[in-house]
């Protein structure tokens, strides 16, 4: 069961004027269940994208960084769950194109304004038959209200859809920002997560729509993580089709861009903590707040090194308050200098260690009742500067093996 999450309710999730979705049952790789989409554009939407750095990222984001970074037009995406197109050579490839260049015939448009994505088993081959066999239902169920039947369609493992949807005002006007994402294990995003798409109708440059999108990433899904495992497939979309109307926001000071940017980095946190929530066998969600660091990319450092650390994690989900756990994670982070003779840790509001060592009032059932909670803060207190990290976790119970080990089956 997800920690305190539930499905959202469609009427939830607002249209964005100028994006249609429709989902189909393909039967990509298991029967009766949506597992294809097409999000189509209007004309004159611009688009923005992260991807995995994962060197053995999939033939679909090869395509559609190509695609994208040509700048053409961009005018509909293709989704499909079931099968990765990873690992799958100039075959993979091929099939990413061809689904391209089908769903491209069906619209009246070009094949480079497809951005074709997928998500499921690596080094398998995509049925591309079954992909192009679905594709006129997807066509025929387009429909501005279809996000949270979008949101069912990308699921993997996933067991509850996920969706955010914003509305605010900015400047003159009455602006709508709603996304997916789908992903619940192989997650340590090197960008972005699995795969997010996120529409808004605002008018602005491409320019800022990028840097919107990079600034949503690093405060969002680029602090997450279930495994430590950063996926082939990792792609977030951002999309601003300007059917808002007023001026176009140009300026990066401005009060509307940094509105804008305020409303999808909201929308994104949602999401990307709506990931955690729902991570395959997770029974906890933990946010740790590394504090009072010399740089940013230290308290990541030591985020991380708690974060991904099984002996932590496993200790989370029995509930057991072997605390010297995280104080171990901490020293190997790989700040050299780091002065453990400074360094606190909290467990939300619970002194656990002062100066490097058990605080003297500290006594372990505080520290169990702390741990028995289904949502945790871990604070590390480094005091040794001024900047801060939040990172997004969970526990690993037996539930994440038995799912992980029977994937396949």
């Amino acid at each position: 069961m997800p920690v305190n999450l539930a499905a959202p309710a469609a009427e939830q999730l607002s249209s964005v004027n100028g994006v249609q979705l429709g989902t189909f049952a393909a039967g990509i790789r298991k029967a009766n269940r949506k597992d294809l989409l097409l999000i189509a554009l209007a004309e004159g939407t611009r688009v923005a994208g992260v991807f995995t750095r994962n060197r053995f990222c999939a033939a679909p984001v090869a395509v559609a960084k190509d695609h994208l970074h040509s700048g053409v037009s961009v005018r509909a995406l293709v989704v499909n769950t079931g099968n990765a197109n990873a690992g799958t050579g100039e075959r993979g490839l091929a099939h990413a194109r061809a689904t391209c260049t089908e769903a491209a015939r069906l619209l009246g448009l070009r094949a480079d304004q497809m951005l074709p994505f997928s998500t499921g088993v690596i080094m398998e081959p995509l049925p591309l038959e079954r992909i192009v066999a679905g594709l006129p239902g997807c066509i025929a169920d387009l429909d501005g209200d279809n996000w949270l039947q979008a949101a069912r369609a990308i699921m993997t493992t996933d067991t509850v859809p996920k969706a955010a949807s914003t509305r605010m005002r900015i400047g003159d006007v009455d602006v709508t920002v709603t996304g997916i994402a789908k992903g619940a294990g192989m997650i340590r995003p090197d960008m972005a997560t699995m795969l997010c798409f996120v529409a808004t109708d605002a008018l602005v440059s491409q320019t800022l729509l990028q840097k919107a999108l990079e600034h949503a990433a690093d405060l969002s899904f680029n602090s997450i993580t279930v495994d430590g495992d950063t996926s082939t497939n990792d792609a977030f979309i951002l999309m601003a089709t300007g059917k808002a109307g007023g001026r176009e926001i140009v300026s990066e000071n401005s009060p509307e861009y940094i509105g804008l940017r305020s409303a999808i980095t909201g929308v994104a946190k949602q999401l990307a903590q709506s990931i955690i929530r729902d991570a395959e066998g997770a029974t906890k969600f933990i946010t740790l707040r590394i504090e009072q660091g010399r740089t940013l990319q230290e308290c990541r450092k030591v985020a991380y090194a708690v974060a991904h650390s099984p002996l932590v994690k496993t200790a989370f989900f029995a509930s057991d308050p072997n605390l010297g756990r995280i104080l171990a994670a901490i020293g190997y982070a790989g700040v050299d200098d780091l002065d453990v003779s400074k360094v606190d840790l909290y467990l939300d509001d619970v002194c656990v260690a002062r100066g490097g060592a058990r605080d003297p009032a500290y006594r372990e059932e505080d520290g169990q009742q702390v741990m028995k909670r289904s949502e945790i803060t871990v604070r590390v207190i480094l005091n040794r500067g001024d900047e801060s990290v939040t990172v997004w976790t969970c526990d690993l119970s037996h539930e994440y093996v038995t799912i992980n080990a029977e994937y396949r089956t």
